[in-house]
């Protein structure tokens, strides 16, 4: 393959992983056109200092160094940036990918796909903690985006170049990148890859986790379903909200006239208010205040990171 291939990791207290990640990234990219993006995550163990001396020392490596800790999202947008190949391959730096399998999503790309996702079918992770809501979430994003995918939590996937140029990534969004480039006509499948258990460092997922992503989840169904027509769902929320709560009203004011009850000792008529005018408010100002956040980034070609230096024996140049 002669087709420059990045190699975007994203990196937060790693730094016992780093070197050994480093040397077996090397061998299995052997005779491949290459670069090696590090973006480091505002870690505080000394893997920055690492990142910096692998980069200065081999010209096929960039460090990139951001000012503090913004989340893996951030951090692979930022890589992104950088990044200059026509393919990009993101990977978790903790060495539970493994290298070795990149070749098998650049096959696939050969093949014509636009995004190969990883899919880590003998996962070495406690089952309970890890494996079991993983396969909740999986199946619960693949039903809601219509993308079928195993894994959507692997970061071990591989895009072409264009499949990710008019995503901007936000919140927890990066896993859900199969499914925004599907939305955009990209060709997605999916292959499977291993897994080692941590040997090193310590996780940085957790439980807590799970509402953020759901959260992330509703988000992406709104962009790949009413991005291009919201008043399909506000409307639609607004009408049965408001319907839900006339009916009550009309309710309350047929035991007024025909029976004489005060309505004003009733707490019905503040439920009929309140379904009429708070659900749809509060909805609607979320999504509002996510497209206002939006805009404001992107109207502007500002972004929701700051990179404090890139770094390469080639040159020195600081942000």
């Amino acid at each position: 393959m002669s087709e420059l291939i990045s190699i975007v990791i994203p990196i937060y207290n790693e730094k016992d992983n780093i070197r050994e990640l480093y040397e077996r990234l090397k061998r299995s990219l052997e005779g491949l056109n290459y670069e090696i993006i590090l973006v480091d995550d505002g870690s505080k163990d000394g893997s920055t200092e690492i990142i910096r001396e692998i980069a200065l020392s081999d010209s096929s490596v960039k460090g990139v160094i951001l000012r503090r800790n913004y989340g893996q999202t951030f951090a692979l947008s930022a890589g992104f940036e950088v990044a200059e190949g026509d393919i990009i391959v993101t990977m978790d730096g903790d060495l539970q990918n493994d290298p070795e399998d990149i070749p098998k999503l650049l096959s696939k790309i050969e093949e014509g796909y636009d995004v190969v996702s990883g899919w880590r079918r003998e996962r070495k992770d406690p089952f309970w903690k890890r494996k079991l809501p993983s396969m909740i979430a999986n199946w619960i994003i693949s039903k809601i985006t219509g993308v079928k995918l195993h894994d959507y939590g692997c970061t071990l996937k591989a895009y072409r170049r264009e499949a990710l140029e008019d995503l901007k990534l936000y919140g927890e969004l990066h896993r859900f990148i199969p499914a925004l480039a599907s939305m955009n006509g990209a060709k997605v499948t999916e292959v499977e890859v291993r897994h080692h258990p941590r040997k090193r460092g310590k996780s940085k997922y957790g439980l807590e986790r799970i509402p953020k992503v759901l959260l992330d989840l509703l988000l992406v169904k709104f962009l790949l379903r009413y991005r291009t027509r919201p008043l399909h769902l506000l409307g639609g929320l607004g009408l049965i909200s408001f319907l839900a709560g006339f009916a009550i009203a009309l309710y309350l004011s047929l035991l007024k006239i025909f029976e004489g009850i005060e309505l004003s000792k009733r707490p019905m008529l503040l439920l009929a208010i309140l379904l009429m005018i708070a659900g749809i408010q509060l909805i609607s100002t979320g999504i509002l205040g996510e497209m206002i956040m939006r805009t404001y980034y992107e109207s502007q070609g500002r972004r929701p990171y700051l990179i404090k230096e890139i770094v390469s024996c080639e040159e020195r140049r600081y942000t």
